[in-house]
């Protein structure tokens, strides 16, 4: 018969042990068209405390694709947007369309977590062509999500059963609410929880808080080398660029302002749900990502501000992350993308991940206990697809509706920033001794564009019609196989 003291030690190694092996909790913090090349961490200055030094700096973190919709899906789906079919912002293009509630929804990240047990949240601006119609999208059980665009003001929520519209209430604030409310009331239960949170800065309207409101009045955008240069060894759609004028460069003072002054709110909601995470005593069983969709210009090459171009400053994004057994001051250079997320972080849950993503998990590099973790080489995609249609016409500037282009507006002085040929896919290489990114444009020229980023950061000079024959051709070979790669054979 066995003593009342052994049975005793027994129940609670065995309690022990059940507590050891409790699934992480995770928090993804998803920010909206956020640089890293013009300093778009800048003001986040908690957060690089919290999350980068209180874990792993990611110094070249890409997304797939430097637009919303696709990129979104992308690491929703761990799969490259040439996979997933979400090739725009647009219905048509495939964004929040029969495609993605059918066929990729029941597949994506969060539905595969909550058929594992986990609580499930999300908070903000979904899929771009989301409205709130239907049932609640597979795989969240709390659904605070924004109908349509970004913005800050004025917007509808799709919380859970039904649509609720707030008039006055800062978008930001109330997602950092409606976080905390869920993680306080999550972390009493044994179950996990993946809480994925996306405020809408710093995308356009540009607005911040009014309590951030003239913080950065004194800065001016970040006068880079190529910032009002028109290069005529790029593609078509930079190179017809003209120089803006003083109006245009003064408005593109003023956002860049405005975008970092939207980024002050998403600091203090980072630090306000650490420090709920860090009061339930949940912070050390919690993995908290910090990322964007995809990257901004602000007058590089004489575009005025958007995203979509193959550039640094466009598809560079930043990423934070600490949790269980990341080393504070981890300082990680191996390449990563956004479809890397979700296979990092079914490894974090312990379920394997599916054959169909494409990205691969980067769990093994984050359990590295060196300050510098060793460099692994890498080759990522990044794809477009010009969204140029008639449709897409601005009677305001002066550029004919057959010729297709977008994102054509007054206030840009009529600088159009897409064409319906505005379609590439570039080879971003980031190896020993080599960092350079490949570009092929699908337009009536079949345009080339290479950057050796050792030699030329900001990419002021094309060097694909230098390179040798066989280097161009070896390239060219790489970006075809992973432009038609699926699954495994992505991991290149």
């Amino acid at each position: 018969m066995i003593g009342l003291a052994p049975l005793i030690v027994l129940v609670l190694a065995c309690l022990g042990n059940t507590a050891s092996e409790k699934l992480p909790n995770i928090l993804l913090i998803l920010s909206d068209d956020q640089d890293v090349e013009l300093r778009g961490m800048f003001p986040m200055e908690q957060t690089i405390q919290l999350l980068g030094f209180g874990g792993a700096l990611f110094h070249n973190a890409y997304t797939p694709s430097p637009i919303c919709c696709p990129a979104r899906t992308s690491l929703l789906t761990g799969m490259y947007a040439h996979n997933h079919g979400t090739r725009n912002n647009s219905v048509s293009g495939g964004c929040y369309g029969p495609h993605w509630r059918r066929a990729l929804e029941p597949r994506a990240l969060p539905y595969i977590l909550q058929q594992h047990g986990y609580n499930t949240f999300f908070g903000g601006k979904y899929l771009n062509q989301y409205w709130g119609a239907g049932d609640v999208p597979k795989g969240w059980n709390h659904f605070y999500g924004l109908h349509g665009n970004s913005r800050y003001y004025n917007y509808t929520l799709r919380e859970n059963t039904g649509n609720v519209h707030y008039e006055s209430t800062y978008l930001t604030d109330l997602l950092r609410d409606r976080a905390a409310d869920f993680l306080r009331n999550a972390t009493q239960y044994s179950e996990p929880f993946f809480a994925m949170v996306a405020p809408p800065a710093a995308h356009e309207p540009f607005t911040p808080a009014p309590r951030h409101e003239g913080v950065f009045s004194h800065v001016e955008a970040l006068r880079t080398p190529s910032f009002n240069q028109v290069k005529q060894d790029k593609h078509w759609l930079v190179r017809a660029a003209r120089r803006l004028p003083n109006e245009t460069i003064n408005t593109i003072d003023k956002y860049f302002q405005k975008r970092w002054e939207t980024l002050l709110a998403v600091d203090e909601l980072v630090v306000n749900l650490v420090g709920v995470l860090n009061d339930t005593q949940s912070l050390e069983n919690t993995y908290i990502i910090y990322t964007s969709d995809n990257g901004y210009h602000v007058g590089q090459f004489a575009q005025p501000f958007d995203k979509r171009q193959p550039y640094e400053t466009d598809i560079n994004v930043p990423l934070l992350i600490r949790g269980p057994g990341i080393a504070p001051e981890s300082h990680i250079d191996t390449a990563v993308s956004l479809v890397d997320l979700a296979p990092t972080i079914l490894a974090w849950a312990d379920i394997d991940t599916p054959s169909y993503m494409d990205g691969q998990s980067f769990h093994e590099l984050l359990l590295n206990k060196r300050r510098r973790v060793p460099f692994f080489e890498r080759s990522l995609l990044i794809e477009y697809w010009g969204e140029g249609a008639l449709a897409t016409y601005n009677p305001e500037c002066p550029w004919p509706e057959k010729d297709r282009l977008a994102q054509c507006t007054p206030v840009a002085d009529c600088h159009c920033q897409d064409s319906w040929n505005n379609t590439y896919a570039c080879l971003r290489n980031i190896r020993h001794r080599e960092d350079r990114i490949y570009c092929e444009f699908r337009d009536n020229e079949n345009f080339l564009e290479a950057y050796d980023l050792q030699l030329d950061p900001f990419q002021m000079t094309n060097i694909a019609y230098d390179l040798l024959p066989i280097e161009r051709a070896l390239y060219s070979l790489r970006l075809k196989n992973l432009t038609q790669c699926s699954g495994h054979s992505c991991f290149v």
